[in-house]
């Protein structure tokens, strides 16, 4: 067969030249190295960690540069540092009957025995003061008569009779009120079956 290309060129570079593996080093000086850098790095820096050319300074230089400039970064000033307050919308849907008749029998103890004490402090100023004498005095005088000298006050509000008229209140208070908050429960829970109980928002302490 004969051959009609013509003459064909020839590349001489990889007939005459060495190999991949046989070529020197390219001259310069020899460094570590160093892959492009996405960012340029600020002004008086170098790129890459390589000095550019027509610029002095070193490599170490450059990366004092770019340290500097992300120490000197200053924060956002839109940040929020107030915390937010957080709620809580909660219903009562029901209360316990026979927990509000404990909470209210102790409650309505507490209150009777407060009764007393107050009652009987408050005859001890009174008598201290005179009172009963002068009132007993003058309602003595104005409903005596010569047969009879009329109505003893002080006998009638001496501290025992009182002690235990208060104490009798006292007892009927505590009977009284128990009987009602529990009613009052047995209440709550059926109208809060109706129009689903007291809401209440709760909120932490800020």
């Amino acid at each position: 067969m004969t051959d009609t290309r013509g003459p064909q060129p020839q590349y001489e570079g990889y007939a005459t030249g060495p190999l991949p593996g046989e070529r020197e080093p390219a001259p310069g000086p020899s460094g570590p190295y160093h892959p492009p850098q996405a960012y340029q790095a600020p002004g008086g820096g170098t790129q890459g960690g390589q000095q550019r050319p027509g610029q002095g300074g070193s490599t170490l230089g450059g990366a004092q540069g770019v340290g500097g400039a992300q120490a000197t970064r200053k924060p956002r000033t839109g940040a929020r540092t107030t915390p937010r307050t957080r709620k809580a919308r909660l219903r009562v849907a029901k209360a316990d009957p026979w927990s509000v008749m404990k909470v209210s029998f102790l409650l309505s103890i507490a209150l009777g025995i407060c009764t007393v004490v107050a009652a009987a402090v408050l005859w001890m100023v009174m008598d201290a003061m005179g009172v009963f004498s002068t009132v007993g005095g003058t309602i003595s005088e104005a409903t005596g008569s010569n047969e009879s000298n009329g109505f003893d006050l002080q006998s009638f509000l001496s501290l025992p009779r009182v002690l235990i008229f208060t104490s009798v209140i006292a007892v009927i208070d505590v009977v009284l009120a128990t009987a009602l908050a529990t009613l009052g429960a047995f209440i709550y829970n059926l109208s809060a079956g109706f129009v689903g109980g007291v809401e209440l928002t709760l909120a932490e302490d800020e």
